[in-house]
């Protein structure tokens, strides 16, 4: 029986004004009160941080941000450091989101860099990997989970590595309505698992949670969470209705 307490993390990505996330947190937190089994976060557009911060005052809701930037300040218009983002009141945060790659550039090594800021400033890191259609269909998965992965948490030590988490995404299944099997799942965060085995130890990597990300919802949660790899999920648009959301928490390895 694994010792990892499972994640369940709400990605809001571009959705949601403040006063709509406040109304969806006191819709939501009656729903998963004095559920412990899994840790819940809230990753939620910069400006609603503030208004889900104090929404979840009190609760045992988490509240996280979908990005950063991996300097600390400076002349970087647009950009939100990750200092900004724990004075906020920021637990986690998401990096590298296939989203983030596919439209804004960013790279393994971007990613390597934002990781390295984060643990810094004390935010826990999601980071995504996760392979495209066409690197699936071609019998490219393993390569490049295992780049991805290696690349991603390039100079961690075992120290460092105590509190990153992993979200496994293949990109054909976000906001597709494709699932990847519970065994494909399974697969691809034992090929995770055994990267961060050879760069970090097998003791790290069985005490890293791995999520998985990919039109999780409501009737497939059971399914893929019970699952011995799969340390939680990673859930998209699932996540906006709080009824939805708190079916994931509530059912994920009933």
């Amino acid at each position: 029986m694994s010792q990892r307490k499972p994640l369940i993390a709400a990605n809001w990505k571009m959705y949601k004004t403040a006063n709509e996330a406040t109304a969806f947190v006191q819709a939501f937190a009656p729903l998963v009160k004095g559920h412990t089994r899994d840790e819940i976060t809230l990753c939620v557009p910069f400006l609603s941080i503030p208004a889900v911060v104090a929404a979840t005052h009190g609760t045992h809701i988490h509240v996280g941000g979908q990005n950063m930037y991996w300097q600390e300040e400076g002349a970087f218009t647009g950009e939100t450091s990750a200092a900004m983002l724990h004075a906020a009141g920021c637990a986690h945060v998401i990096l590298g989101h296939s989203e983030r790659r596919q439209f804004f550039g960013e790279t393994d090594e971007t990613v390597n860099q934002k990781l390295h800021t984060a643990l810094k400033h004390k935010l826990v890191p999601i980071v995504c990997v996760g392979e495209l259609l066409a690197e699936r269909e071609g019998g490219k998965t393993e390569e490049v989970l295992l780049r991805q992965t290696e690349r991603s948490l390039a100079g961690l030590t075992v120290e460092t590595a105590r509190t990153v988490v992993i979200a496994y995404e293949p990109v054909w299944a976000i906001g597709t309505g494709k699932t990847a099997t519970p065994e494909l799942a399974a697969e691809a965060h034992v090929l995770i698992r055994s990267q961060v085995a050879r760069m970090l130890g097998r003791e790290t990597a069985e005490a890293m949670r791995i999520l998985y990300g990919g039109s999780v919802k409501p009737d497939n949660a059971s399914a893929l969470l019970n699952q011995p790899e799969i340390d939680g999920a990673l859930v998209g648009g699932a996540s906006l209705d709080p009824n939805s959301f708190a079916k994931i928490v509530t059912y994920a390895q009933s």
